[in-house]
């Protein structure tokens, strides 16, 4: 038996199961095809943060995936009723040397200047807001704003209302075989599914490659391996979700070659990057190394080290907690340093909704938005120009 579709979107990440729902709460009849199970790949194994820093006055790319995404996410846990552990704590950013100080003075007079909310804390302040917070650094940039949810809530929950809408929701069902029909859509082959849907929507994450090279064409996304680690449970120590901003310096003045943004490449290390938060169930879990390690997702020990000490640079009790648990998942890195969102020339009736890099749960609800708004009316929202996978995606030699 053939299932008819309108719409067949493949992965069950969040950004995948945003456009499922948003395309189902237009109207559309939809099926989404997940190979493992509903957050299984990066969208479940990450620190859970939203990185908002406001609409600010002309909203670019960036502003509409964070701060949409924000708010996409209070809908979700205020008025839709899905507990995804929502908390806007704000966040801190640390800052550790006078040059780091500098850079992010003028960060925030920019930033400001633009509309955004954020601000430069002195370590007085920032104490006052995290008493575990080290003595020893120079303060912080302070976004009250950002936000932090459970990233294996918040997907299911996503993949849950795009069920209510009345889309369908497989899970352990891997795409093998992708076919144009005659006269426009696909047939898709996914285990004992056949499928035919008038629209293909590839939101794979880091296997966006593998499912690209099905229709022969290369889509330039890379899998990129982060990792983290975590604490025991404790009682409440950590309030805001942290960040540093040494490797924000580093990566703005050297972003490194393709893709951008690693903190290792080829076994040299490039710079120390740093996020955390502690969840509801009391764990602290903190992360931040990224490299090229192929399809592998085992944590590098030696990376986890260098983690940790950069983070007890910033919270200084963390010396005194076991490492409780590690793990590592794999992103979708595009080789420019942008998202993929809109609709692929080279195939009719193809779209793409990927490459958000590290950040792809605090930006994913909005892509999945802005990627089902644009499939469903024909006309792009204008940020989505520098996100065109035109730039990128080529026939495979």
């Amino acid at each position: 038996m053939i299932h008819e579709t309108d719409v067949l979107v493949v992965g069950g990440g969040i950004a995948g199961a945003s456009a499922a729902y948003h395309l189902a709460a237009l109207g559309r009849r939809v099926t989404l095809l997940e190979r493992g199970e509903i957050a299984s790949g990066a969208s479940g194994v990450n620190a859970g943060q939203i990185d908002s820093i406001g609409w600010g006055d002309k909203p670019d790319l960036q502003a509409h995936l964070t701060a949409g995404s924000l708010d996409i996410f209070k809908t979700v846990q205020l008025d839709l009723g899905e507990d995804v552990e929502l908390r806007q704590s704000g966040a801190l950013q640390a800052i550790h040397t006078p040059e780091q100080h500098a850079f992010e003075r003028a960060r925030v007079q920019a930033l400001r200047a633009r509309g955004h909310q954020v601000e430069l804390l002195d370590n007085r302040a920032v104490r006052s807001l995290e008493p575990q917070w080290s003595p020893r650094l120079l303060g912080a940039m302070y976004s009250p704003l950002r936000s932090q949810a459970d990233p294996v809530k918040a997907t299911r929950a996503f993949a849950t209302l795009a069920e209510r809408q009345g889309a369908r929701v497989f899970t352990r069902r891997e795409v093998t075989a992708l076919t144009p029909r005659p006269g426009g859509g696909w047939r898709v082959s996914a285990g004992a599914e056949e499928l035919a849907a008038g629209a293909l929507v590839i939101a794979a994450g880091a296997w966006c490659g593998p499912v690209g090279a099905l229709l022969g064409l290369d889509i330039p996304i890379v899998p990129v391996r982060g990792q983290m680690w975590a604490t025991p449970p404790v009682a409440p120590s950590v309030f805001q979700t942290m960040s540093s901003a040494e490797s924000i310096m580093a990566w703005e003045r050297d972003p490194g070659g393709e893709p951008p943004f690693l903190t290792s490449r080829k076994g040299v290390r490039l710079t120390r990057h740093l996020y955390g938060r502690q969840r509801r169930d009391g764990e602290i879990i903190v992360g931040g190394d990224r490299d090229l390690a192929g399809w592998s997702a085992t944590p590098d020990p030696a990376g986890i080290e260098v983690n940790r000490q950069h983070a007890i640079e910033v919270l200084p009790f963390l010396a005194s907690l076991p490492v409780a648990r590690t793990w590592a998942g794999l992103m979708p890195f595009p080789l420019d340093g942008k998202p993929l969102i809109g609709r692929v020339p080279l195939r009719p009736d193809l779209w793409i909704v990927s490459g958000l890099a590290s950040s792809g749960f605090g930006r994913g609800p909005m892509a999945g938005k802005l990627l089902a708004e644009y499939l469903h009316s024909g006309r792009p929202a204008a940020v989505l120009a520098e996100a065109d996978p035109a730039r990128c995606v080529v026939e495979r030699p």
